[in-house]
């Protein structure tokens, strides 16, 4: 247990993240709840230690009490992490608003983007939950890995310099550290873009690419990840952190990343919904892919990735067509941002 004040903590969404945040929090001496929508779920969590679901064999510490109320898991609660796929954020905050007091430290732990007006899930808390103070998190952090206790780091974002403290103390543990970031909106946009590079690489590893192209693919990920970003006000050093990166390697070389196995399964000739029966879980790279093109396109952004994704997957263009985007591409400069801050 740490030797600081234990906080009274609500998780809200049992999937494989909001588990493991559930996880580390109880470890470390919190007063846990998670939130799930279905009552076996929960039932299985409090009483046989695990979630069945979503982290099947995994054992979870005692501490964790996992409820389908959500007026129960955020009552008293003064540390919230916001974990529900991002279809789904609107509607929960919506609900969980009143229960949600003045003050609270909130932290979001979904990587996507809100269709209406291209928001990120810290500007839609800014707008559900105007009384909160909010941060988000963001990193190379696969859940399974988390619980097993392997070690890692991930990145809390905020300009709020007190919340990124309460909550690195709160989280951080013998395999768990916690680097803070100003860059709230640079944190969050590496955590969603580099969702639909994972779907890229899954369909490069099923059509067998070598090494050198891999690594190849990857780093103008980066690029396309960050020349975006910049476009909407990040910081492009931000890229070069754990939630940029960081997570981007991780995502893009696991199978246990589900963007990076619906990719895999698409490159191996299944149809998209014969690709996500199977992984059974949301996603989000898939919805990410549709947007950014969109967006990249309305701003004029150079993204021959998510613009070939998005033609393959939406348009049933051929899978070379990825290969192709980048092998002619316009850009020529390796490294597009200076150390002063323009573009090279």
């Amino acid at each position: 247990m740490k030797q600081h004040q234990p906080h009274t903590a609500a998780i809200l969404g049992g999937g494989s993240f909001g588990t493991a945040m559930a996880s580390i929090l109880a470890e470390n001496g919190h007063r846990t709840r998670l939130w799930v929508r279905d009552p076996e779920t929960a039932a299985a969590i409090n009483e046989d230690r695990e979630n069945p679901r979503y982290l099947p064999g995994q054992s979870l510490p005692e501490g964790v009490h996992a409820t389908e109320s959500l007026d129960e898991v955020l009552d008293g609660a003064d540390l919230v992490f916001v974990a529900v796929p991002s279809g789904a954020f609107v509607e929960v905050l919506r609900q969980a608003r009143p229960k949600v007091a003045e003050g609270t430290l909130v932290v979001s732990c979904t990587k996507g983007i809100h269709e209406d007006g291209f928001l990120l899930m810290s500007q839609l808390l800014k707008r559900e939950w105007d009384q909160a103070r909010i941060g988000v998190l963001s990193g190379p952090n696969l859940a399974r890995e988390i619980v097993e206790r392997k070690f890692t780091g991930t990145v809390i974002a905020s300009p709020d310099e007190a919340l990124c403290q309460t909550v690195q103390k709160a989280l951080s543990c013998d395999y768990f550290r916690v680097y803070d970031n100003p860059d709230i909106y640079g944190v969050e946009l590496g955590g969603a873009l580099k969702n639909i590079y994972a779907v890229a690489s899954g369909m490069a590893a099923a059509i067998g690419i070598g090494e050198n192209s891999r690594s190849f693919m990857l780093t103008r990920a980066l690029a396309e990840m960050s020349r975006f970003a910049v476009e909407l006000g990040a910081n492009p050093l931000t890229f070069l952190g754990l939630s940029g990166v960081g997570d981007l390697i991780a995502t893009c070389s696991s199978s246990l990343s589900r963007n990076y196995r619906l990719g895999h399964a698409l490159g191996s000739g299944q149809d998209l919904n014969q690709a996500l029966e199977a992984l059974g879980q949301t996603a989000e790279g898939l919805n990410t892919i549709r947007l950014v093109a969109t967006r990249a396109r309305e701003l004029n952004v150079y993204m021959p990735l998510a613009t070939a994704l998005y033609e393959i997957i939406y348009e049933g263009k051929p899978l070379d067509t990825m290969i192709a985007r980048l092998m002619s591409g316009e850009h020529k400069h390796d490294v597009e941002f200076s150390f002063h801050g323009g573009t090279a």
